[in-house]
């Protein structure tokens, strides 16, 4: 039985008690809403540049792109472009598909022993729309929350809350009441994406054998943080002008405790906190190190250009002409055919 997700779930409750009781009973709304975030953002700025500069010096000496296409070849042989790109081009497209749509997730396949010893194979469709889902969701809710550390809000802000606010009340006043305040899409797909992926790592065996807590914990976290958002924006209904000056405040170094705020508030925030200090040294790093794999950023070009370990160094070599040359009286008297000695042969006839 895989218990780690009950440490991970307890290790947030214990994290959201914390902050809490830290707020509510000690007073602590400094510690949590001013030192702590800038100590994540700190630690957040500093580790991505380290594992960035690591990965950057790691050297590639081979070209090793996984490929599922035809290589480039001869004219009349139809090639993979994308699958298997002979240039840079190829690779850029290859890598935004994969970037903003997942494109080898969405052609994830499950595999499954049935009864009577056959396999069966099945399309995982539902694994990559939750990936997709969560991940634009995710961002949209990021760039949403520009709004509060920006004067004035950039327009490209205000287009992607548009769209994101589709449901808003004033926007289809004469069609339908949704209520108030108006809903924005991002944050319920956010928290019903993350739920599946949470799930299902927790109810299928083949997943949750494999799992470790590190695998668990940024879900609940995350889970955390957009379930303390909802409830902020949807039930207890925090002074938003106040936190807009909180956070302008903290962006220009002049920080100021908002007033009016309870302490769901500064949970969300250490929630996003913890992210912070989490994402630099786990999984999570998978968004910078997309651009660094070379499996993925290389083109496959080794039929056109041959490529050269630039770290390869002089060595000296015994070829086989010379090698031949030291040895040919024994090779012919053991029976072993030379090539001098067939070329003088070949000569004579």
């Amino acid at each position: 039985m895989n218990v780690n997700y009950m440490f991970s779930l307890l290790s947030v409750i214990l994290l959201f008690m914390l902050a809490y009781a830290g707020v509510e009973a000690m007073e602590l709304d400094a510690l949590f809403g001013i030192y702590i975030p800038y100590l994540a953002v700190l630690i957040f700025v500093l580790g991505l540049i380290r594992k960035v500069l690591a990965w950057a010096a790691v050297p590639v000496p081979f070209r090793i792109p996984t490929t599922c296409g035809q290589q480039k070849s001869l004219p009349w042989i139809k090639p993979a472009c994308i699958d298997n790109p002979s240039n840079q081009a190829g690779v850029w497209v290859r890598m935004a598909l994969e970037i903003l749509c997942f494109r080898s997730l969405f052609r994830n396949i499950e595999f499954s022993v049935k009864p009577g010893s056959k396999f069966a194979y099945r399309w995982e469709i539902w694994l990559w729309a939750a990936a997709l889902a969560f991940h634009w969701a995710f961002f949209a809710v990021i760039v949403r929350h520009l709004r509060f550390v920006t004067e004035p809000v950039p327009c490209f802000v205000k287009i992607v809350e548009f769209f994101d606010g589709l449901f808003r009340v004033e926007f289809f006043s004469p069609i339908i009441k949704v209520g108030l305040p108006g809903i924005y899409m991002s944050g319920l797909v956010l928290l019903g994406a993350v739920l599946f992926l949470l799930i299902r790592r927790i109810l299928m065996p083949q997943i949750k054998y494999i799992s470790l807590a590190a695998d668990f914990f940024p879900l609940f976290l995350i889970t955390g943080i957009a379930l303390s958002g909802i409830f902020m924006r949807y039930f207890t209904k925090v002074d938003i002008v106040g936190i807009k000056a909180f956070a302008m405040g903290l962006v220009t170094l002049n920080p100021t405790l908002p007033e009016r705020v309870d302490g769901i508030f500064y949970v969300h925030i250490f929630f996003v906190s913890v992210l912070l200090i989490y994402f630099p040294f786990s999984k999570l790093m998978h968004l910078g190190g997309i651009f660094f794999s070379p499996t993925r950023n290389q083109p496959n070009n080794t039929r056109v250009k041959r490529y050269v370990n630039p770290w390869n160094y002089p060595v000296p070599v015994h070829s086989y002409e010379e090698y031949e040359d030291d040895f040919r009286e024994k090779m012919v008297e053991a029976g072993l055919p030379v090539e001098k000695q067939l070329k003088m042969k070949e000569k004579e006839s």
